[in-house]
């Protein structure tokens, strides 16, 4: 076997500013040579194929072919491999000339992970980009400083609901329950990510109708509340979506990134005539990293990637609740969102997926104030409604700043107490769906 040397490659070695370096897991077979199943990758997913062809000059290769600049078998067997074993497992590590693909999405994917998705057990865990790389991309407007200086509010988590039911109600009542969240003390009301624009609720007049009962509950409150109004539609309904949403007086858009895809919601991010912040909904990710062979994993697609295309605030799914998440991969996620990027601001995480009050608790101690605490059923489904509902988390949320135990709180709060009471009250390390009370 004889494997040109431009392949294969120390990453010092490498000018860091044209490369993009894609890391891997995969597994193959006992017998594979794995220097050259590594190095097949990079050869496949840029200017090379299964065999070489008169075209593919010295000055392409040198210009465009991926190089191997790591490859760590786990374990890491050196002097020969245990009898009986099925498979190895790898660490893979390859850099693309990024002038294959520019500053996009679309065909950045299909250059890192696209046909080689379909050769078995492959799966990308992350991606670096190079200085010169994320200097093309203008990242969020707003993150987290920008947003906190909209809402005046500075020293806590903030707040969010998602309206319940999640779609099939009118304008009017959608409005009315936006209102009652509100007024309980919520800095951000949610549209569901399956509602956008529904002849029982069309945008523009549930834009209308929620604008002015936050209107109203803004007044009573004395603070200010955003409302991220679903705009998800075909790519070229988009802009039209967001400028009507805007023109009926949002201050605030969603949209579920990985169903319209990143290209389309950089596309709103960096467009100059939108100017309020942008949350992003991963709807359909599931379907991309839930396998643990293939795929894409958690911290790239639902954090790195929708930071990288300008979301200030990102939707990501628990392991308190109703979807399956190990804690791990939840908060490696949360930290991506806000670890230094280049110029790309830091965003907000708002986890979500079955949050009740006695998870904030555990949410602050893990990722401090910049977080936004997501609730849907847990404050339309309190026992003494909406208001209640938010109220008490308000009332977890500052307990948990001030440093003092949500169940300590309770006894001073009825409307806590009641929730704790319902949902119990969330303890590291029991499992289950819902498995909040012992």
């Amino acid at each position: 076997m004889y494997i040109d040397p431009i392949v294969v490659q120390y990453p010092e070695a490498l000018e860091q500013d044209r490369f993009v370096i894609a890391t891997y897991y995969c597994a193959t077979k006992p017998e594979t040579n794995i220097i050259k199943f590594a190095a097949a990758i990079g050869i496949e997913q840029s200017c090379g194929t299964w065999i070489k062809v008169p075209q593919e000059t010295e000055e392409i290769r040198e210009k465009c072919i991926g190089r191997l600049v790591g490859v760590y078998e786990t374990p890491a067997y050196q002097i020969g491999l245990p009898e009986g074993i099925s498979e190895r497992h790898l660490i893979i590590r390859i850099a693309y000339p990024w002038t294959n693909f520019g500053d996009q999405f679309a065909m950045l994917l299909s250059t890192v992970i696209g046909e080689v998705a379909g050769s078995g057990k492959v799966k990308l865990l992350d991606l670096e980009f190079p200085d010169s790389f994320l200097q093309k991309f203008s990242g969020p407007k707003f993150g987290i400083k920008g947003i906190r200086a909209l809402l005046g509010v500075y020293d806590r988590p903030l707040l969010n609901n998602m309206i319940k039911p999640c779609t099939g109600m009118s304008p009017a009542v959608t409005a009315e329950l936006a209102y009652e969240s509100a007024v309980g003390g919520v800095d951000i009301i949610k549209d569901d990510e399956l509602i956008a624009n529904p002849d029982h609720c069309p945008l523009t007049e549930r834009v209308k109708h929620v604008m002015a009962a936050l209107k109203q509950a803004d007044d009573e409150k004395g603070e200010k509340t955003l409302y991220t109004v679903n705009i998800t539609d075909r790519p070229d309904r988009l802009r039209e979506n967001a400028y009507r949403a805007l023109e009926a007086g949002a201050n605030a858009l969603m949209v579920n990134y990985g169903t319209v895809g990143l290209d389309a919601t950089r596309m709103l991010t960096e467009d100059q005539n939108i100017n309020v912040p942008i949350l992003g909904h991963p709807a359909y990710n599931g379907a991309v990293y839930e396998s643990a062979w293939s795929g894409i994993s958690v911290g790239l697609i639902g954090a790195k990637l929708p930071r990288l295309s300008g979301a200030d605030m990102i939707i990501s799914f628990s392991p308190y609740g109703k979807l399956t998440m190990l804690m791990d991969t939840f908060i490696d996620a949360g930290y991506k969102m806000i670890a230094p990027l280049g110029k790309i601001k830091p965003v907000f995480s708002m986890p979500g997926g079955g949050t009740t009050q006695g998870h904030v608790e555990d949410i602050v101690k893990k990722f401090g104030i910049d977080v936004i605490i997501a609730s849907g059923a847990g404050i339309h489904g309190h026992p003494m409604g909406t208001q209640a509902g938010a109220r008490a988390f308000r009332q977890a949320i500052a307990a948990a700043v001030d440093g003092i135990p949500t169940a300590e709180a309770a006894q001073e709060h009825p409307e806590l107490a009641a929730a704790l009471s319902l949902w119990g009250f969330y303890q590291e390390g029991k499992s289950g769906i819902f498995d909040l009370k012992g």
